[in-house]
């Protein structure tokens, strides 16, 4: 059921859709004055208890540091001593269905001996620098989308539609949402798992800066650069992708290269997006895929369905544990149970349709956006014939030395094939894989550069 919260929207969104609407203004002071004060969070969310109190009320995020934790480590679990309230399973799904995605209840039938969700007390843990939310209230009220919505105008900085009253404005929240003061490298692994449980990983290494956050940005259109390598095992090692995101991909779509080592050469990529292959990883997402949804969103229509109460992975610190192998978590179908998290949380419900003469390999998706930190939590994927083909979860974290929400992993499932892809583990690498003072200039994300980055 529709969430009272929209009720404000109602009207616009009605215009929206009939396309009456072309594009989203900026909202007013009055309504950005709401942001951080009794009735919603700095970012837009509802900060009041659900009607039960199984959702709390937000209290600004997770603040104390958990005992242990020492800057530079492994993040330590805040939560590691609770149980779960009750586990969800193939043969008790139906009490909880009006909580669960499609996909998710596909997940359960079809793994009826072996998946299962454990659900855990919910605590509303995401939360943001106070720059950042100041941030957010400034840019509320200028940020606007390009008419079509394939771009924004008048960026600011992230979270550019706090309250707001079309799909795309939600899509555009996740897309921007605030991941570092300024930029950001990290190693993690990808995983293709075959339907028998056999997997190989791939070990990425990325770098990534924000040309927002660049203090006197010589490129005012651009939202960030991006260098991907890969690293193992040896038949990929050296290759290296480059990409050029930008805010308004009406004037300037996004822009990719690819280094192959074998090659010694640099080529376009203008594949690297939409349904193009996603890098290694055996066929199992597209482009797009990757943090659940990324790029231009023009292929699509974006309908706001409203908001409802989902029980979606979170605070998934277990799937973290550097004492766990890869082998530990990987199992036939998904990963281990043991080590997931699923807790009660609003969200937004998206859904977004091919449009008529557009190509896309996924003809409608469903996505739920968490509400306390716009990462998309879940993804419902359907093929031409509107048959559930793919399933994508969301494992967020909470960076809270930095205050930054990320995710664990994020794991894809072909409900045809029985394979499925888990990127973002690194749990057999040594320490801590985050670097959140990470500084590079431009000229490190060049094509130029792009073949010295390249190694075997």
């Amino acid at each position: 059921m529709m969430n009272n919260y929209l009720s404000r929207n109602l009207f616009v969104l009605a215009l929206f859709t009939a396309g009456a609407m072309p594009s989203q203004a900026a909202i007013s002071e009055q309504e950005a004055a709401r942001l951080g004060g009794a009735e919603l969070t700095p970012i837009g969310a509802e900060r009041a208890a659900n009607a039960d109190g199984s959702i709390p009320e937000w209290t600004g995020g997770l603040q104390q540091m958990p005992a242990g934790y020492k800057v530079g480590e492994r993040l330590v679990d805040p939560y590691a001593d609770e149980k779960p309230l009750y586990t969800i399973t193939a043969a008790n799904y139906t009490q909880y269905e009006d909580k669960l995605s499609p996909g998710q209840v596909a997940l359960l039938k079809r793994y009826p001996d072996t998946f299962k969700m454990p659900v855990y007390q919910t605590h509303r843990s995401a939360l943001l620098p106070d720059k950042v939310y100041a941030e957010i209230k400034q840019g509320s009220t200028v940020t606007e989308l390009v008419p079509g919505g394939n771009g924004l105008q008048n960026f600011v900085s992230t979270t550019p539609f706090p309250i707001p009253s079309a799909g795309v404005e939600v899509i555009w929240n996740h897309i921007v949402r605030y991941r570092t003061a300024l930029g950001v490298k990290r190693r993690y692994t990808q995983i293709p798992v075959q339907a028998n449980g056999n997997f190989s990983p791939v070990l990425f290494e990325e770098e990534v800066l924000f040309a927002t956050r660049v203090p006197n940005n010589p490129y005012p259109n651009r939202l960030f650069v991006f260098l991907q390598r890969l690293l193992a095992p040896a038949r990929v090692e050296g290759d290296v992708l480059l990409v050029h995101e930008n805010i308004d991909q009406v004037k300037e779509p996004r822009s990719a290269w690819i280094y192959n080592a074998g090659q010694r050469r640099v080529r376009r990529a203008p594949n690297i997006a939409y349904d193009g292959p996603g890098t290694a990883s055996d066929g199992l997402r597209t482009a797009d895929d990757l943090d659940l949804f990324n790029g231009a969103p023009d292929r699509y229509t974006w309908e706001l369905v409203g908001k409802k109460e989902m029980i979606i992975p979170y605070n998934s610190y277990k799937l973290r544990d550097g004492s766990l192998k890869y082998s530990d978590i990987v199992m036939a179908g998904h990963m281990n149970p043991e080590y997931l998290r699923y807790e009660l949380h609003r969200t937004w419900v998206v859904e977004a349709r091919l449009k008529d003469g557009e190509r896309h390999i996924y003809a409608r998706r469903t996505f739920y956006v968490d509400e306390d930190s716009w990462q998309i939590a879940l993804v419902d994927h359907y093929d031409g014939r509107g048959e559930l083909w793919k399933v994508k979860e969301a494992h967020p974290v909470v960076h809270y030395q930095v205050k930054i929400p990320w995710l664990s992993a994020e794991v894809l499932h072909d409900m045809l094939s029985g394979r499925y892809l888990i990127i973002g583990l690194d749990n057999e690498e040594s320490g801590y894989q985050y670097d959140f003072e990470y500084q590079n200039g431009f000229d490190a994300f060049t094509p130029a550069a792009l073949r010295r980055s390249g190694r075997r």
